[in-house]
């Protein structure tokens, strides 16, 4: 008998709420966010996206480094000393001022480099964010360590609605790009604060770091597998940003805003929870085979119709959320949307590789694809923003390809287990495009607002009756996850 049928209910009521809370606030805090933003987006213009996007690059490049792999060395461990947490806070407000540092240094040669002034006052404002994340970052790992997402919810609902409140206001006054600024501004320093406050994280830091090798070791690998992941998935804004104006770039990255709004919003608090999770059952083997397959069932089930419908009913969708002077976002929309499954399905291995100790596979998978994906995007920018779109859908599906066969071992599955985990919402999802499809070149809409409607009711149509006839089990099972059965 496993592990997992033998835990405690305390255990299995930990990880439930754990997903409730972290999910269900993430939800919850991006529907306020979302309705700010579409608005915002009516609000300002296509090219101060694209400032903020180029100026945004650096930032996440740099926040690679912030010491977020520190703390996940502390939360994958069983016992924790407060010798260590002590020495995380000291590495935290080291490595953060030496990249507030150096943001602020090489803003100039940025802006010089886009032949955009703007974006070195911008990146030195930004740097502020580094002067938050120590006190974030260590209030997020004891959360995280005692699996209280509760508080964290707390947190993050109320500065969601700062955030929204504040983006919005800024783009009222007339404030364009630096209402992109101000707002997560606002969002870093009060999370960062609140998240303290929660956590009681009152730790004096030490700044002797004799015999944190292995905590160093860990974030290490980490932060260098994040590295290439931002290679990966960010040398797209460098080259469009280098090759085009800030126009066509915020055209550009908004349709990878959209495309990625599941992935980049839903999917990571549950890999949060998981990685906890899962590493609280790395020696059961079979425990924790099962919990990732679960895990790669209940998401794929809604990534991917969430990420095709979006392809399929693009032009509408833009019309009907931002208006006409957002059109060019549609055609690259609905091809990078089609490329995004492939990404869901991607970003779940880390999580599980590095629950098992073995942050090396998730590094080695980062340098595949830092490799693979800039020459896509260096080829497909001959053809515009479209061709850096056809990049993604042509490249990525070869990358979760590599990614599975160098992950499946470390965490007990096989082949067979992850196709049977992913094929019947792709086949329901391939049942709908083609239905929609069709629905949308026979049917004449008199408006957008009613096309929209009409696919996405067809759609969702199709896709839930292809599951209540082929794959039942697999809504069954949806349901009992959810009712925790």
């Amino acid at each position: 008998m496993s592990t997992a049928e033998t835990e405690p209910p305390s255990f299995r009521a930990l990880v439930r709420s754990a997903v409730i809370w972290r999910s269900g606030s993430q939800i919850l805090g991006q529907l306020v966010t979302w309705a700010s933003t579409f608005l915002v987006l009516r609000i300002l213009q296509p090219s101060d996206y694209g400032l903020y996007a180029m100026a945004a690059v650096v930032v996440t490049l740099l926040s690679l480094f912030n010491g977020y792999g520190l703390a996940s060395a502390l939360i994958q461990r069983e016992h924790v000393s407060d010798r260590e947490m002590r020495q995380l806070f000291g590495l935290l407000l080291v490595v953060n001022a030496i990249l507030a540092a150096a943001q602020i240094a090489v803003a100039p040669v940025i802006a010089s480099f886009y032949e955009e002034p703007q974006i070195a006052i911008l990146l030195r404002t930004l740097a502020i964010v580094f002067l938050t994340n120590p006190f974030l970052a260590l209030g997020s790992a004891i959360l995280l360590r005692e699996m209280d997402f509760k508080r964290q919810a707390q947190i993050n609902l109320t500065t969601a609605l700062l955030g929204a409140v504040v983006a919005l206001g800024a783009a009222l006054a007339g404030l364009g790009v630096w209402a992109l600024i101000i707002a997560p501004l606002s969002v870093f320093v009060t999370r960062a604060l609140g998240m303290m406050v929660l956590a009681r994280a009152y730790y004096w830091p030490s700044f002797d770091f004799r015999g944190a090798g292995s905590m160093a070791g860990f974030g290490g690998a980490i932060a260098l597998s994040s590295l290439f992941y931002f290679v990966q998935t960010q040398t797209d804004v460098i080259i469009a940003g280098r090759r085009f104006d800030a126009r066509t770039v915020g055209i550009y990255t908004t349709a990878l805003f959209l495309a990625q709004i599941f992935v980049n919003r839903v999917v990571p608090p549950l890999n949060e929870v998981a990685f906890t999770a899962l590493a609280r059952i790395q020696s059961d083997h079979d425990a924790f085979a099962k919990g990732f397959l679960v895990s790669v069932r209940a998401i794929m089930l809604l990534a991917i119709p969430f990420c095709v419908g979006m392809s399929l009913t693009a032009e509408p969708l833009i019309h009907v959320l931002l208006g006409a002077k957002w059109s060019g976002v549609a055609p690259v929309l609905r091809i990078v949307g089609l490329a995004m499954p492939w990404m869901a399905l991607q970003v779940l291995f880390a999580p599980a590789t590095n629950a098992v100790g073995r942050p090396s596979i998730a590094l080695r998978n980062s340098i595949v694809g830092a490799v693979l994906m800039p020459i896509g995007f260096l080829i497909g920018v001959r053809w515009g923003i479209e061709g850096m779109a056809t990049a993604w859908l042509i490249v990525y599906p070869v990358i979760a390809a590599i990614t599975a066969f160098s992950s499946i071992r470390a965490i007990h599955v096989s082949f067979g287990q992850l196709a049977s985990a992913v094929a019947p919402p792709a086949l329901a999802a391939f049942a709908m495009a083609l239905i929609v499809h069709l629905a949308n070149q026979q049917i004449q809409f008199p408006n957008h607002v009613l096309e929209l409607a009409a696919l996405s009711g067809i759609g969702a149509a199709i896709y839930l009756g292809w599951l209540a006839v082929f794959a039942r089990e697999r809504l069954k099972e949806f349901v009992a996850l959810v009712r925790n059965r």
